[in-house]
């Protein structure tokens, strides 16, 4: 007796129908990511209404030109461009000069003086305002073009279009505002939301950033009861965003001006980065050279879009929560959104219509509750392989280059993208190949089905803006495999199966394409997974690859199709790793900085390198911590290497008054560098909790650091004179103040040598600083 075919449909000419299928759904993936790439930039030359990044792109040349972070020469320049170029547009661009504190997720006791730039476009009949906000400072390393050059020349771009588009002007209020020391310390916007009295005001708050030098403009961040913010944003040009990247960004500490926006209840509004390129972010790269423009008109696009829309909206049911979050993502060039309260129903329908599939397929034998079960229990192999294979992959890449380490993503990560994901390919062709005679095509598919159901269900007790990306593959997986077990001719049955598929391709495939820059192949498991979720959601359409059930077995065959992904994913790695090496125009990251303690009058050198390359390890040698003399610095061991002592003078702390009333001691301190600094900080002892109340330049600070367990401030773009400081102090007694003052560079210390053209600085806060430090005994 012939055995019986127990599989959803097998085709006659099964090679040829596979191909077939794999070459609709890799379009079907291709067009679904194409939608979430930026459009084409536009010339000078298009409609003066219109955002042209060449006009913007004037602009980010101007700002991105020199190193401008808050406090100096350069930050001023860039200033009183922004100020000399709103003007030029007919507003009334004021500067905001005051002191701001740290607002974001964790309290690091960061102050500075900032100078935010702020300019209103008065509405014709507005029922509330528009405020639009990027920063206009960088970090000590970077040219900032990217970052945020993009945002603060997407602005100046719409304030043009806008004052001289010729078409009607907002009916709301429209304010731009150019916040200084985001990269500090985020007390540019927390000083306007504080302090300036258009900060004071409820608005839909418009944030524009950039993380990377190319990629689509994603919208990634929202205020809570994002319902109705999401119906306007649906309505720009080319929305790019999901409720997954809210729900993500929700858990990690990253910080933007947003953050400061999110912590008062009058404001709602909106965050947008492009992240892809991340190897530029905050490192001298970030030159108008490496911008992408097409990302550039894409932020301006939206923008733009945004500011209309919002701006001839009723803006008071705008500017208030609506009763609760929308569930959001792109779909063939739409983005599709529902209410978040069908979060539970769809999950809870996709699981019933999964059973519903399994009650039916086991009625025609082709599978059985037990066996479905071990279906469930295997899928979570390849899932948990795919994540696994993507860090290893990741771990063998940075042992073979170590500079990769010390960044998110290589300079051009493509080629290993794709090796990412025919490595995930690969694992579930062979997982299938193997379990597929074993358990049965039809038991694997639904086991995988189920399994997506129920992460659906986990997902929207944990993540409801995340589980349209396993409950809705499983729910139209599911259909389909019902609509398979009804059609008669096996064609139909592989074309039922292939639009289910393919609906999951549309959800998943951009989904995949946009967490590779969001979290980077350091963090490769997750697109991995993803791309592995899609796998698994399209089982069926994987079967006609393998010779049919009731067929001899034929071990080459079987092996072919994993076989041809993993040697895609060699070469796809290979090329990669040929492509990326280091070049002047792609240099290595190293990290390394100067700390001089006068106390004791030796200096170190310092790197954050993980496994410090060839021309860090010239200078650092061993590991030790120094968190305690230099509390500017991260807890843990360092790479660290001695330095010849530069004659460099320390900070000093003058005592103007000292009294005592009762147990409180009140110190009224002039702290001053004697250098010219970038910021100026001064810390209590580890362990000690007798700062009651500090007063720094007429602001409040911090008067304790959990994570350093100490009173500390750093006050980025202190003024040459100096700060004004008042410590209040419980007991009379003697008070050891811990002074560490930055500059940047370190080209002129004795036994620097500077580096090749192929080898760079890392992006980060403490590259190149040159820090000193001393006790003083109040």
């Amino acid at each position: 007796m012939a055995e019986v075919d127990r599989t959803f449909a097998s085709p006659p000419r099964r090679p040829l129908v596979a191909a077939v299928v794999l070459v609709v759904l890799a379009l079907v993936a291709f067009l679904g990511i194409a939608d979430v790439q930026p459009p084409s930039p536009r010339p000078a030359t298009i409609a003066a209404g219109e955002f042209s990044a060449a006009r913007a792109f004037e602009h980010v040349q101007r700002i991105g030109q020199e190193v401008h972070v808050t406090g100096s020469p350069a930050a001023d320049r860039v200033r009183e461009y922004i100020v000399a170029t709103l003007t030029g547009y007919g507003l009334r661009p004021e500067v905001q000069d005051t002191v701001g504190v740290n607002a974001g997720k964790f309290g690091s006791g960061s102050m500075a003086h900032v100078r935010n730039v702020v300019a209103v476009l008065p509405g014709t009949a507005s029922t509330g305002q528009v405020a639009l906000m990027a920063h206009y400072d960088s970090v000590q390393v970077s040219y900032g073009a990217n970052d945020d050059g993009a945002g603060s020349s997407t602005l100046l771009e719409v304030a043009r279009a806008l004052t001289q588009g010729g078409a009607a002007k907002p009916r709301n209020d429209v304010v731009f505002v150019f916040t200084d020391a985001e990269e500090a310390c985020l007390c540019g916007a927390e000083a306007f939301v504080s302090r300036h009295p258009l900060g004071q005001k409820p608005s839909v708050v418009l944030n524009f950033e950039a993380r990377g030098s190319s990629g689509p403009a994603v919208m990634f961040q929202t205020s809570a009861g994002n319902a109705d913010l999401i119906d306007v944003y649906a309505r720009t040009p080319r929305p790019v965003g999901t409720s997954l990247a809210v729900e993500v960004y929700r858990l990690l500490s990253n910080d933007t001006d947003f953050t400061p926006v999110l912590a008062q209840t009058r404001f709602t509004g909106l965050n947008t980065a492009y992240i892809d390129g991340s190897s530029v972010y905050h490192s001298p790269m970030d030159r108008p050279s490496t911008m992408d423009r097409a990302s550039l008109q894409h932020h301006g696009d939206e923008a733009l879009a945004l500011t209309r829309e919002f701006g001839r909206a009723d803006l008071p049911p705008l500017m208030k929560p609506a009763a609760g979050d929308a569930v959001y993502f792109p779909f063939a060039g739409l983005l599709v959104r529902y209410p978040a309260a069908l979060t539970w129903p769809l999950a809870i329908l996709a699981l019933l219509a999964v059973a519903a599939l399994v009650f039916l397929a086991r009625r025609r034998g082709l599978t059985s509750v037990p066996r479905t079960l071990s279906g469930l229990g295997l899928a979570l192999v390849p899932l948990v392989g795919a994540a696994v294979a993507a860090q290893l992959l990741w771990a063998l890449l940075v042992a073979i280059r170590p500079g990769y380490g010390e960044l998110l993503d290589p300079a051009r990560p493509t080629w290993l993208r794709f090796g990412v994901v025919a490595l995930s390919a690969a694992i579930v062709l062979c997982w299938y190949s193997f379990s597929r005679r074993k358990v049965g095509p039809v038991p694997l598919a639904t086991g995988a089905l189920t399994l997506l159901a129920l992460l659906g269900i986990l997902f929207a007790a944990a993540i409801p803006g995340g589980s349209y990306l396993v409950a809705l593959p499983a729910l139209f997986g599911a259909l389909a495999g019902i609509g398979a077990l009804y059609a008669r001719p096996a064609l139909a049955k592989v074309g039922i199966l292939t639009a289910g598929a393919a609906v999951s391709t549309l959800i998943l495939a951009p989904t995949v394409a946009l967490f590779f820059p969001a979290l980077g192949l350091a963090t490769g498991a997750a697109a991995a997974m993803l791309a592995m979720l899609l796998g698994l959601a399209g089982l069926p359409v994987l079967e006609p690859l393998f010779r049919a059930p009731t067929a001899p077995r034929h071990r080459r065959l079987g092996a072919a199709p994993a076989l041809g992904a993993l040697v895609l994913a060699v070469v796809c790695t290979t090329t990669g790793m040929v492509v990326g090496s280091w070049d002047a125009g792609h240099p290595e990251p190293t990290h390394l900085m100067y700390a001089l303690d006068k106390d004791t009058g030796t200096a170190e050198w310092v790197s954050l390198e993980r496994s410090p390359g060839e021309w860090t390890s010239r200078y650092v040698h061993g590991h030790q911590r120094l968190n305690r003399q230099f509390p500017v610095l991260p807890e843990g061991e360092l790479s660290v290497g001695p330095a010849q002592a530069a004659d460099l003078a320390a900070p000093k702390a003058t005592v103007l008054s000292d009294e005592t009333a009762g147990d409180r001691r009140t110190l009224h301190l002039h702290i001053a560098s004697q250098r010219d600094v970038r910021f100026l900080s001064f810390y209590g002892p580890v362990g000690d909790h007798r700062v009651v109340s500090a007063t720094v330049e007429g602001r409040e600070a911090v008067t304790y650091i959990t994570a350093q367990d100490r009173f500390g401030v750093v006050f980025n773009g202190p003024s040459a004179a100096g700060l004004d400081v008042t410590l209040v102090l419980t007991g009379a007694g003697a008070f050891p103040l811990r002074l560490v003052d930055g500059s940047d560079g370190l080209t002129a210390l004795p036994g620097f040598t500077p580096r090749p053209a192929t080898v760079g600085v890392f992006g980060s806060h403490s590259s190149e600083l040159l820090a000193v430090a001393t006790t003083q005994t109040l």
